[in-house]
């Protein structure tokens, strides 16, 4: 449509040009449209394509020991015996000991950094807790073995034992090779995630709310628990969730530290194993097709408790967000 410029009396086409360019725009969105979608298409076909081979290789294995498999500790790979399920209580019982470990740790330090320390040490201090997460795990493993190990060993299992020793969990020699060791380790390793989100929740908060709970005579303390936490309850549960992650599906370090021994123990001190650990010791090692499909059946079964913590988590954080009224 041809447009009459009124001072210059000329005619110039600026409906056909303004036409033209909604119309490539329109292109643009429905090419972005379709790409953010493939995009998220192909990470759940990686995701059933994982699974779909798990299962694929893991059938020698479910025939021969059906659910028996789940429940029976022996692993014995000179009569092609297997069970997982001392490397499933491994791995349930060093990640919820490193999460006990780091989330009153997390919490602390975080709630310092936001609410206590001044600007100059908050960013000194968060920026050491970055730079833990970005060490490898295997630095952990080392270390845990030749340093910490020996520590634990000395300085914290014997008073352990002597002052709880009447429990089940705190009996046995101190050996410092052991769960209590792995979990320790674990919660170090997670300790920077949890910590650098909760402290980036708490500084959302909005400052209005803060300064209006301590302008009706809140302390300190009762700002933090009363307004603080519950704001940012949502964020920090998912924070506590993603490093619950990370600890179920470590493998070096905690291979360093644990025993890697198949068997089950009430003890803390005893040596364990874990999911992770006994694929990372033994995989090279099994010829046999029975053997390796006996430890990719544990590959998916560690896959299968990831993917229950994950389900486990949206339902908790879609709760959380139910009660404290938002959407």
């Amino acid at each position: 449509m041809a447009i009459i410029d009124q001072v210059s009396g000329t005619t110039a086409s600026y409906a056909p040009k303004s036409i033209e360019k909604a119309s490539v725009e329109r292109k643009l969105d429905l090419a972005f449209k379709w790409f953010t979608a493939a995009a998220a298409l192909f990470i759940a076909l990686i995701m059933a394509g994982i699974v779909a081979n798990l299962i694929r290789f893991s059938l020698p294995a479910m025939k021969a020991f059906g659910l028996k498999f789940l429940a029976d500790s022996t692993w014995n790979p000179v009569t092609e015996r297997f069970g997982a399920a001392s490397s499933i209580y491994g791995t349930l019982v060093s990640t919820a000991l490193a999460v006990v470990i780091a989330v009153p740790l997390s919490l602390a330090i975080a709630l310092f950094l936001v609410e206590l320390a001044h600007p100059a040490v908050s960013r000194v201090v968060g920026g050491a807790i970055e730079l833990l997460a970005a060490i490898p795990s295997i630095i952990f493993g080392m270390w845990g073995l030749f340093v910490f190990a020996p520590f634990v060993a000395k300085y914290i299992e014997p008073p352990l034992h002597s002052t709880l020793g009447w429990l089940p969990l705190f009996q046995g020699p101190p050996m410092g090779i052991g769960m209590i060791t792995a979990g320790m380790i674990l919660a170090l390793m997670i300790l920077p995630y949890i910590t650098a989100i909760t402290r980036d929740v708490l500084q959302m908060v909005p400052p209005v709310i803060k300064e209006s709970a301590a302008g009706i005579g809140s302390t300190k303390w009762e700002v933090t628990w009363n307004v603080s936490l519950p704001y940012g309850m949502s964020g920090i549960l998912g924070a506590i969730f993603l490093g619950l992650g990370r600890a179920v599906g470590e493998t070096m370090a905690v291979t360093f530290v644990i025993g890697n021994d198949h068997r089950i123990a009430a003890s803390l001190f005893a040596a364990g194993n874990t999911i992770a650990s006994t694929l990372a010791n033994e995989f090279a090692e099994a010829s046999e097709d029975t053997y390796r499909s006996a430890l990719i059946e544990l590959g998916l079964v560690l896959f299968l408790i990831t993917m229950v913590f994950q389900v486990v988590a949206h339902l908790w954080l879609r709760r959380v967000q139910k009660t404290s009224g938002r959407r």
